[in-house]
């Protein structure tokens, strides 16, 4: 495979070598928010569909907790789970981490024991003992799934050890008749807050110049909707626009976004001045559920209360992709099919 990758080798001794390599895929299936001391019937559907790749989007344990044995002892929980168990017997995993199997709600980078919470993750994961992940800070990490003719690109972000801290929601004018709810957060209004970190960026920035026809970004937290109040995307401004702005400079094609977190399921769509239409496909709830669905202007599916999986589904003869959202009842709650040519610069021209 990375003899393949290598056809252009211009670009490869730009950027450097893809952290992993595989085989190419086309389905691919996730979820977040599941509590292993509760039946997760979910994992069986998604390992129904026979995906080629199931990515874990944070909240896969709930510990929320200061105690290393206490979130490992969460961890063994899901384990012993048997549709965690037949779930990985039919697929590889890629994951990353949400606040509640990184520390507790809502936390960044101030976490006191992220290193030790680090370790008990890239364990229970299989990250193997030389992976790059084992001596750098964090565990944002990417994929290469290729052949002869197609390659799909899955980026693994990490939304907790750089992230500074939200911004409290302290009765700023605004028009709240819309939210039902008391509101948590208010966005950031310097340049200098951050999500991602620095170093996260720079590299983000590398791997997007990688070549591919379709990119799968991973966030744990909402990247296409519009401010409500909760945590999300949206309370860093600054940093939307510099996703923005590096997809417009790298010309990277085929970026869509997958999240979870809020214990509901909605495909987004962010419409891009300078790039084009950007999904965000949320899958939040193996287990938990919530009461409502915030307001979201960018909503163009669901949102779906029940529990669910998500699902990608590539068809590389009619190059199109569609975005699944299937409910603990085995129905299918969203179906968008779009063409790959959709999400690319070509058809800004």
């Amino acid at each position: 495979i990375l003899g393949l990758l290598c056809s252009s080798c211009a670009v490869h001794q730009k950027v450097g070598k893809p952290e992993h390599t595989a085989a190419l895929i086309s389905r691919i299936a996730f979820g977040s928010c599941g509590n292993p001391r509760k039946p997760e019937p979910v994992l069986d559907l998604a390992a129904a569909q026979k995906p080629d790749l199931f990515i874990w989007l944070g909240d896969n344990v709930y510990a929320d907790t200061e105690s290393a044995d206490s979130l490992e002892r969460r961890y063994r929980e899901l384990d012993a789970r048997p549709e965690y168990q037949r779930l990985k017997k039919t697929c590889p995993f890629v994951a990353t981490w949400d606040d509640h199997d990184y520390g507790w709600n809502d936390v960044g980078r101030h976490y006191p024991l992220k290193e030790a919470s680090k370790e008990i993750f890239l364990n229970f994961f299989d990250v193997p003992k030389d992976d790059i992940r084992r001596t750098r800070e964090g565990i944002y990490t990417s994929y290469i799934y290729t052949d002869a003719g197609h390659t799909v690109q899955v980026i693994v972000l990490d939304m907790r050890t750089f992230r500074d801290d939200l911004r409290p929601y302290r009765g700023e004018k605004i028009d709240t008749s819309r939210y039902n709810y008391e509101l948590d957060y208010w966005p950031h209004d310097t340049a200098d807050s951050t999500l991602l970190g620095e170093k996260q960026w720079k590299w983000l920035e590398k791997q997007l110049e990688q070549p591919a026809d379709l990119r799968i970004i991973a966030s744990s937290s909402q990247f296409g909707i519009t401010y409500n109040g909760y945590e999300a995307w949206a309370n860093f401004p600054n940093e939307v626009a510099r996703m923005q702005s590096i997809i417009q400079k790298t010309q990277a094609d085929g970026v869509v976004f997958i999240s979870g977190d809020v214990h509901y399921a909605e495909l987004s769509k962010l419409t891009c001045p300078k790039t084009y239409p950007l999904y965000d496909l949320t899958a939040s709830g193996i287990t938990s559920t919530w009461g409502f669905a915030t307001p979201n202007d960018n909503r163009i599916e669901g949102p779906v209360m029940e529990n669910h999986f998500g699902m990608l589904e590539i068809d590389w003869a009619k190059n199109t992709l569609l975005f699944k959202i299937i409910d603990v009842a085995g129905k299918t709650r969203i179906n968008r099919q779009i063409k790959l040519s959709e999400i690319c610069f070509g058809e800004l021209d």
